[in-house]
């Protein structure tokens, strides 16, 4: 499969040499050297290089078996959507773009604005701080995901497409794990065929409902209901967003998450999410529908789509010679909702770790090996996920807390801080004085928010 060749993904525009959004990046793919730490008793694998699964064909499986293939692992890809158009806002931070070489015709928009949007219809532009090369890229995930499953399969992993059902687990510490699974060949119709595959180890790329985290017995977690439709506009409205999005928070679009408008090659997706009210998600829509309503008048709803989003990770994440990554992991951010940029990373990192542990494939791997994945991991992003879970407890418990928290987003401190470490998942240095005078400001927006909440309490009495 090495030889295939990855075909031209067209969204918004061409690339071209005169684009002056962003600068083409480097045709190859530059991963750090791989430093190799096999346990010393771990068997040397006879006659083959070791075999990994990948079961999910999202970003975090792409990614896994592109690292795997080109770290001398058999990589096994098993994907039953290939066409799968998750709901998902599709963001994409600047440093993916960069760490993962996307080409730039896969990025239907580059978004250098956005208007923040409080319960009261106040709009506080964001943005400001933004230099000339910097945005936020907006993808589809049809696309992207189609996108790294092929730059895999060039890379030699096997993609498969199929319904993963089941494992057997292995019987010894170097038996294979046996995976069950309905095979779609285009020859025996839609029901498929029963396949097996042997295996050394596993990656769980495949989402919130994952099977594969079922089977380890990983644990639930709360997850939240994202609701998405994509609207084709007019033109002209469509000009309004084609360097913009727009976030709206109120209890009427959504009791402990926020309401979406982002645009794509030539439609807006429009969306919201809840954990608490998975029953109403229709009707936090609506709503942010409504609040939307002047700018995407005329507009026809051309796809409508939801699914599970986790809400923390998993209370486990690895057993033996299984391991979870992305969605199926529960890496996805609180606050923002943040998913693809660390889907994609915990399949690199878990792969690199098992290329590592392996020997390029030459020996077994074991728990060990995994774990140092989950310790690396963790260490990295645990603070970022902790700190966004706080914000959203504190700003998106009430109308006049999303008030306070709209309110401060108008800081341009705030801004550079927070867009600083969104673009390049680094935790922005601060400036002392400025961390001094946002505290200060933090806490008289909670002051007022709690004084017009006491107003607001005593009008409804």
């Amino acid at each position: 499969m090495a030889s295939i060749a990855i075909k031209t993904f067209v969204g918004l525009r061409q690339s071209s040499p005169e684009s002056h959004l962003a600068k083409p990046l480097p045709a190859q793919t530059h991963h750090r050297k791989l430093r190799i730490a096999a346990a010393k008793t771990s068997p040397k694998v006879t006659g083959r290089n070791l075999r990994v699964a990948i079961i999910g064909g999202g970003p975090a499986g792409g990614a896994a078996a592109e690292t795997l293939a080109k770290g001398g692992i058999e990589a096994f890809l098993i994907e039953r959507k290939m066409d799968n158009c998750k709901p998902c806002g599709g963001a994409i931070p600047l440093c993916m773009v960069g760490e993962f070489d996307l080409p730039l015709d896969i990025i239907d928009r580059r978004v250098t604005k956005m208007k923040m949007i409080s319960p009261s219809n106040v709009a506080v532009d964001i943005g400001q701080t933004l230099k000339p090369h910097e945005y936020i890229g907006m993808v589809r995930r049809e696309v992207l995901d189609a996108y790294l499953r092929e730059r895999a399969a060039a890379a030699g992993a096997a993609v498969i497409n199929g319904l993963f059902l089941k494992m057997d687990k292995p019987t010894s510490k170097t038996a294979p794990y046996t995976l069950h699974y309905t095979g779609y060949d285009g020859k025996t119709g839609g029901a498929g065929s029963k396949q097996t595959l042997e295996v050394d180890a596993v990656i769980g790329a495949d989402g919130a409902n994952s099977r594969v985290a079922k089977s380890i017995g990983a644990g639930d977690y709360e997850y939240a209901i994202a609701f998405q439709e994509r609207i084709k506009i007019p033109d002209d409205k469509m000009k309004y967003y084609e360097d913009l999005a727009e976030m709206y928070v109120g209890d009427d679009v959504s009791p402990d998450f926020y309401g979406w408008v982002f645009p794509k090659c030539d439609h807006v997706a429009v969306g919201t999410g809840t954990v608490t009210h998975k029953g109403d998600i229709k009707k936090y829509q609506s709503a942010t529908r409504l609040r939307a309503r002047d700018k995407i008048l005329g507009g026809k709803i051309i796809r409508v789509e939801a699914h599970p989003i986790p809400e923390h990770p998993r209370p486990k994440r690895l057993a033996d010679r299984v391991a979870l990554v992305g969605d199926a992991a529960g890496y996805v951010t609180k606050c923002s909702g943040e998913g693809i940029y660390f889907a994609a990373k915990s399949g690199r990192m878990c792969a690199e770790a098992i290329v590592e542990g392996s020997e390029n494939g030459k020996r077994m791997v074991e728990e060990g090996d995994l774990r140092k994945y989950l310790e690396k991991w963790d260490t990295t992003y645990w603070p970022t996920y902790k700190v966004l879970d706080v914000l959203q407890k504190v700003f998106y418990r009430s109308n006049p807390a999303r008030e306070a928290f709209v309110e401060m987003c108008a800081d341009e401190y705030v801004q550079k801080m927070t867009f600083d470490s969104y673009l390049y998942k680094k935790v922005a240095p601060g400036n002392p004085l400025e961390d001094l005078k946002l505290a200060v400001n933090t806490i008289g927006s909670l002051v007022r928010a709690n004084a017009l909440r006491r107003e607001m309490d005593k009008l409804s009495v």
